[in-house]
């Protein structure tokens, strides 16, 4: 079992990671408990393959766990689901000193974790994510929140977990396309700030599936890079906006996809960490092969790397623009970007004309024919 510290005052916690880490997540949290009872809230397709152990690890433990089983997909961070998921909690009695365990994606645990952050002005909770994409990135730092009509993730707080367990077992029952799709998370660590990492993931990337010790490291990895970040900028006042690298041209596409299938997050980041880079070269900020590295990446990892991967129509490139207006980094009406000198060497910019963006995403539009 790995672990990685996030050292903040007062809310400090660690990730555990390696495989068959459920099967101990009785023993794991026992010692936050006051009394010997958790919540469970996770979801349909988690619940069918992985609730029984889970459950059977609290059993083991003499830990009583009840729990509610939503709807899967985007579609449920929204306000009816929280309402939902606040409200049973108020009905099995949940109390300050008690554990909310969120078990699921990114879905889950950012709705979990918000539901926990404004229930009786904060209860503590339990990160077990089971995507590898919330693994690496959305059970760590402490962001929760509900998406609404205007946009992703614009209603929500800060609120950290008490453990986050990052069982990599679980990932072999991920279909390919959401294991690949949370890769898109993974690879964002390198481009970002590490390029000795993106130069291993370039390697190692299409075997990760396969190879166990590769995908612990991939994930502690962009654990530990995550952690600390947001050790020295929890609230994204500076530094953690590089987090969001790709994340502008992503969140405006999946507003404009209805937060369906036919765009998940990770590809969403994948594609936008590209645009970002084709972005950054033709403002003379990159070097002009640097984004071509992105996307051979990408498409040797099998993954969506251009809107014209995205299945059925977009809206134009003016309304893209409008859409990523709504997004939560725009600061006095002005859209930031998280931009790159090379890879492994970002930074976050408010000085982007809008013309280069529009000229960028119309010649993207016009390439799906």
């Amino acid at each position: 079992m790995e672990r990685v510290a996030v050292d903040l005052p007062g809310r400090a916690y660690e990730i555990l990671i390696g495989p068959g880490l459920t099967a101990r997540a009785g023993a794991l949290v026992a010692p936050l408990l006051r009394r010997p009872r958790v919540a469970i809230v996770t979801e349909d397709r988690v619940a069918a393959a992985h609730l029984g152990a889970l459950g059977a690890a609290f059993a083991a433990e003499g830990i009583a766990a009840e729990a509610l089983v939503l709807p899967p997909g985007e579609g449920t961070k929204c306000w009816a689901e929280l309402a939902r998921v606040t409200e049973w909690l108020l009905a099995q009695g949940v109390e300050r000193g008690d554990v909310v365990v969120a078990f699921g994606g990114g879905v889950i645990g950012d709705l979990v974790g918000f539901a926990a952050a404004i229930l009786r002005r904060g209860v503590r909770f339990v990160q077990v994510p089971t995507t590898l994409l919330a693994q690496v990135d959305s059970s760590v730092g402490g962001k929760t929140g509900i998406n609404t009509a205007q946009g992703k993730n614009l209603v929500g707080a800060f609120h950290q977990p008490s453990l986050v367990i990052a069982d990599t077992a679980l990932l072999a029952s991920l279909p390919d396309r959401d294991f690949r799709a949370g890769y898109g998370e993974v690879m964002k660590y390198g481009l970002l700030g590490d390029p000795a990492f993106w130069d291993w993931l370039e390697a190692a990337g299409p075997r990760l599936r396969d190879d166990p010790a590769a995908l612990v490291r991939a994930v502690r990895r962009s654990c530990e890079m995550k952690a600390g970040i947001v050790m020295r900028d929890e609230t994204e006042q500076g530094e953690r906006a590089l987090l969001n690298l790709g994340h502008t041209f992503c969140h405006a596409l999946e507003s404009a996809t209805g937060y369906s299938d036919r765009l998940l997050h990770g590809e969403g980041v994948a594609i936008g960490c590209a645009l970002a880079f084709e972005l950054s070269a033709r403002l003379g900020l990159c070097p002009q092969e640097e984004p071509g590295r992105v996307r051979a990446h990408l498409a040797a990892m099998g993954m969506r790397r251009d809107l014209a991967d995205i299945p059925g129509d977009l809206p134009d490139a003016e309304a893209l623009l409008a859409l990523m207006g709504q997004d939560k980094k725009v600061v006095d009406g002005q859209l930031r970007f998280v931009l790159a000198r090379r890879i492994g060497d970002a930074f976050v910019t408010g000085d982007v004309p809008r013309d280069a963006v529009r000229d960028l995403l119309s010649e993207s539009l016009a390439a799906r024919g």
